[in-house]
């Protein structure tokens, strides 16, 4: 006893670090790794990497839990703490057993398994895109990117494209997923969501984008990397328009393609309400 006080030192025990494969949490986000159905059972996805994280704890988006390694730098641990005063779960795991699950050469150490919820679309959208039989998941993560910067206000999804909440596109997205509407549906139901608009397909047959007028409400299809729009797309197109090329190249990519569209849209609005 000192000055009338006692001293009690109490100690914690450490949590125990998750070294097992066997682990449900690491076989969950292993599980998420791989195809979309195993995300949709799951109603679950994942983000990697203090940057994504960080946008998806700015977003207020719902997390299921979080692991991390001591691979994790200063930035990455102030996270964790921020994390853990919110009540979101962080367990911390062997550094190559978190490897073994990252789909990166070299990990950040920070993986999030987040819950699979899309922000609602706008009643009245007049800008909206939709990637069409988009297979590269770098493509698809670059189109959502850009889509966000450009003003987008809503993506859908269709069937032939690939998920949207797989891990690659979700890392090339750079935080758009926790800023857009991103949606998977069927024909059907798009052509219901885009019957106010006006349907231009990026297509090398069509009319120069830079003599189209894009201020009017629109949805905007981009076409896969290999044979371009679907038919289905094709059947509900009001217009096509091509970019103007002054080289040989027959074609851009799809991502560089879209994204020189969808900030022509945005060069003509902006202009216009100058």
């Amino acid at each position: 006893m000192e000055n009338g006080s006692w001293f009690i030192t109490i100690f914690h025990e450490p949590l125990a670090m998750i070294s097992s494969s066997q682990n449900q949490k690491i076989k969950l986000a292993r599980a998420l790794t791989s195809r979309p159905k195993e995300r949709r059972e799951a109603n679950a996805f994942l983000a990697e990497g203090v940057r994504l994280v960080e946008d998806a704890s700015a977003a207020n988006w719902p997390f299921r839990f979080v692991l991390y390694s001591d691979e994790l730098r200063a930035r990455g641990n102030r996270l964790i703490e921020k994390l853990e005063e919110q009540n979101i779960a962080a367990e911390k795991v062997e550094r190559d057993l978190l490897q073994s699950i990252s789909e990166t050469e070299t990990s950040q150490g920070l993986l999030a398994v987040l819950e699979l919820v899309s922000i609602p679309v706008p009643s009245s959208p007049n800008f909206v895109l939709i990637p069409d039989s988009i297979r590269d998941p770098g493509n698809l993560g670059t189109l959502l990117r850009t889509a966000e910067a450009a003003g987008v206000q809503a993506i859908l999804i269709p069937p032939e494209t690939t998920d949207a909440f797989a891990p690659k596109v979700v890392r090339a997205g750079m935080g758009a997923h926790f800023r857009l509407p991103i949606h998977s549906s069927g024909w059907d139901e798009i052509q219901k969501q885009i019957k106010d608009l006006r349907l231009f397909i990026a297509d090398t047959n069509g009319q120069s984008c830079w003599e189209t007028d894009f201020r009017q409400p629109l949805a905007l299809i981009v076409g896969g990397e290999a044979e371009g729009a679907s038919k289905q797309a094709r059947t509900l197109a009001n217009a096509f328009v091509k970019i103007p090329m002054a080289g040989k190249a027959e074609s851009l990519n799809a991502a560089v393609a879209g994204s020189v569209l969808m900030f022509e849209v945005m060069r003509q609005r902006s202009a216009e309400t100058k």
